[in-house]
This record gives C-alpha cells, structure tokens and sequence, in this order.
C-alpha cells in the first residue's frame, strides 16, 4: 500500500494514491515527478471514456441506413409507383378496330433500348432510361399517338371523325401521351401495381 509522502495517509494502490494526490494536494506543493505522474494519471483518466468522434460517426451512419431503408419502403419498395428509377416495367394494352396488338411477335421485340417487349412476351413491356412518355414508347413500336389520334399501319384515326372513337389512357383516366410519363414497378411480379395503358380505336366496322 503506497503512503502519501506529503500528509502520511495509506492508500489500496498506485491509482488511489495518483488521484489523492491530484485532489488533495496543490500542484506546487508536489515535487516535480509526482507532478508528471499526476499529469499521467489524469491524462489515462480522462482517455478511458469511449471517444466521442467514433461514437458520432457510428450514430450519423446508422442514422443514414434508417433514412435510406425508410425511402426505399416507404416510397415504393413495396412494389408500387415510384419504387423505379429507370429499369421499370409495366402492361399496355393497343386494340386497333377491335384486334389487340400481339406485342410478343418478333417486330415488337427489343425495338429500343428505352423502351421495349423482350423474351417473346407481349404483355410486360420494359423500360432503360427514365422520363420515357407513352408518346415515345409507342414510337419505337411504330405507332404514332396523341391526344386524339393513333396512326398504325399507314392509317390516322381521329377521335371525332365520323364513325370513329380514340382512347388513351392510364390507370382508368384519359393522358397525353406527349407529356405522361409511363409509371411502372421495379419487380415485374408486381406489375399489377403500375399504371394499366390502354389505346383503343374503335370506328364503325369494329363496333
């Protein structure tokens, strides 16, 4: 047991001892190596605390993780709209004077990189890129609509036109295709998710 050499008392070890010292007893009063031995001794005290720019740097990291994983469910990662960025897909349904289109046919597949229909199926169509308006995804497979018209095959039909009725829309309500985005799902199991386009011409011969 180490004995205070300044006032006598006993201690259990060199810690107690250290810190009797420090407390105890002026600076000047203590002789120049018991000083540094004070000062050593404050020094492992104050250190022997967990440090305080690991501990943020953890807490801002995992902070991060939370935000990132919250946007990524709460904002789509489900399934739903919004869950893709450029590699989305989706369904359109194009009935010409009452015959649908087969997009699974050689001629509609992989067309463009920005859009298209691949591994001969006609019915999940693709998209690369993001911002890809209905107006330029129809292009790439040779038709040519808006508002209140569809050109196929050479031939313009007109909404309005005697005879003949247009309809373009997504999720149930009429768009335009030179300003709607198409909205469709990451995972195409979920497909069901995103926004259904459906174009239809009807004129007198198709009922």
């Amino acid at each position: 047991m180490p004995d205070c050499d300044y006032c006598g008392e006993s201690f259990a070890d060199e810690d107690a001892y250290l810190s009797h010292l420090a407390a105890d007893h002026e600076e000047g009063e203590l002789g120049a190596i018991d000083r540094r031995r004070v000062a050593g001794h404050q020094g492992d005290s104050e250190g022997s605390g967990l440090p305080v720019g690991p501990i943020l740097l953890a807490a801002l990291l995992a902070f991060a993780g939370a935000i990132v994983v919250y946007v990524t469910f709460s904002l789509g990662g489900g399934g739903g709209q919004g869950s893709c960025s450029t590699h989305c897909h989706g369904t359109v349904n194009v009935t010409i004077d009452g015959t649908e289109i087969d997009f699974s046919q050689q001629r509609y597949q992989l067309q463009a990189d920005r859009f298209h229909f691949e591994a001969g199926n006609g019915e999940i169509w693709h998209t690369h890129a993001s911002g890809v308006t209905l107006g330029e995804a129809m292009s790439t497979l040779g038709i040519d609509v808006s508002e209140n018209t569809v050109t196929f095959q050479g031939t313009t039909y007109r909404d309005g036109d005697e005879g003949t009725a247009v309809v373009v829309e997504a999720a149930g309500e009429p768009v335009d295709p030179e300003s709607y985005v198409l909205q469709g799902v990451s995972n195409p199991d979920n497909v069901d998710q995103a926004d259904h386009v459906r174009i239809v011409v009807r004129t007198n011969g198709s009922g």
